[in-house]
């Protein structure tokens, strides 16, 4: 009698139930940032006919915001964010915040976009004068209005190492309950997005689209010129909490195709 028999049909179960469950794991993304994976970024827009735009688009983000066609304009954005209740959410290629309710609102050539979530991409998507930064911060803005032409404005803050960012400071616990959980969510109470500190003297806007599926265009961008500050740490843990094929959930540069960058320098006599 073979006395180890039971010992490797437990070991060969044990492992088989873990193969299946990376597989349903696996099996579960729509999407990933491999290179070259039949899912990562330049598969996108073959993977549904409604994602065409990630691999088809002419305006397609993120991009270099360097010096050349960049056009100086002076007018300058309001915001008007308020305290409201909000969740996190794990969606596996990211980790998101979600308001409900008013949390305000950012004005762009006089229409209002109000802000609906953001999320964190690290390393960062755009880079400035070829450089990337070690984390990208989105706040997604919408405008459900069927008239409006452009309705959805993102504002991207970029950070580098360095001290500790206080509003993610703050979310640290909740972000570490939901480490590789896809789709946990966590009430957590009333968040001010005014605390992120986003106001920057200067910042570049272009239009482009979405940086995940369906890419979808017309999308205004604002990135802050002025650069943050995280800490290694926070990196890491934003890095933990998501799948392993999000632990880098950054889009390779996009074409500008001639697109110009507009700066907003305010003070500047050649303004327009």
């Amino acid at each position: 009698m073979n006395t180890h028999a039971p010992l490797l049909m437990f070991i060969v179960l044990l492992f088989g139930a873990k193969s299946i469950n990376a597989q349903e794991v696996e099996d579960e993304r729509e999407f990933d940032y491999s290179k070259k994976g039949e899912k990562g970024p330049r598969k996108w827009g073959e993977i549904k006919k409604e994602w065409g735009a990630c691999n088809n688009g002419s305006f397609q983000s993120p991009i270099d915001m360097s010096n050349e066609r960049v056009v100086i304009f002076s007018r300058p954005e309001k915001r008007n964010y308020r305290l409201t209740n909000a969740t996190i959410k794990n969606r596996g290629h990211d980790i998101q915040i979600e308001w409900f309710g008013d949390a305000g609102s950012i004005f762009i050539n006089n229409t209002e976009y109000p802000l609906r979530q953001a999320h964190w991409h690290s390393p960062s998507e755009h880079t400035i004068n070829g450089r990337r930064y070690d984390m990208e911060l989105h706040l997604v803005h919408l405008n459900t209005d069927p008239n409006v032409k452009n309705r959805i404005t993102v504002t991207g803050i970029l950070y580098e190492i360095g001290k500790p960012d206080k509003f993610l400071s703050k979310l640290m616990k909740n972000i570490s309950s939901m480490i590789d959980k896809k789709d946990e969510e966590i009430t957590v109470g009333k968040i001010d997005p005014d605390k992120i500190k986003l106001r920057s003297k200067m910042f570049y806007r272009y239009m482009g689209s979405l940086t995940v599926p369906p890419c979808t265009q017309g999308v205004i961008w604002t990135i802050n010129k002025k650069v943050k500050t995280v800490s290694r740490d926070q990196i890491k843990l934003l890095r933990e909490a998501v799948h392993d094929y999000a632990e880098e959930n950054a889009r390779p540069l996009q074409p500008k195709n001639r697109r110009d960058v507009y700066l907003y320098r305010p003070g500047n006599a050649n303004n327009r």
